[in-house]
């Protein structure tokens, strides 16, 4: 199993959608980055050879945000949001949708299971 910056990607899989289980690269960044390395995106990740994977490395190091230092910049951009007051820096601490979504009747995934109304009944 190839491993590009510290993470295992798939080696049965195709290159072009291996190199998106890397955060912060999708499906056309792993485009971009494979033509700048010069390798053939259909090409499966155990058959890469260790000159083309050096070279991905070095195109996705040189030109891109991933993996730990991109996670922080998100946690630390709404760190800054919190931290000035702002109303996506509200949604944020209050755990509700950010960008506009309503949230009378969905949001379950953001807002939780729903409070139980009412108590068990006793039997007697």
């Amino acid at each position: 199993m190839p491993r590009v910056l510290g993470v295992d990607i798939p080696k049965d899989k195709k290159i072009h959608v291996s190199l998106r289980y890397l955060y912060g690269v999708g499906p056309a960044n792993s485009l971009l980055i494979l033509k700048e390395a010069g390798v053939d995106p259909d090409k499966r990740a155990d058959a890469l050879s260790d000159d083309e994977l050096s070279r991905i490395v070095h195109v996705i190091q040189s030109k891109y945000k991933v993996e730990g230092e991109l996670r922080r910049i998100v946690s630390q951009n709404i760190r800054r949001l919190i931290e000035i007051g702002s109303y996506r820096g509200l949604r944020h601490r209050k755990k509700l949708p950010v960008r506009g979504q309503r949230t009378r009747c969905n949001a379950r995934t953001r807002k939780g299971p729903r409070p139980r109304v009412g108590g068990l009944k006793k039997k007697g």
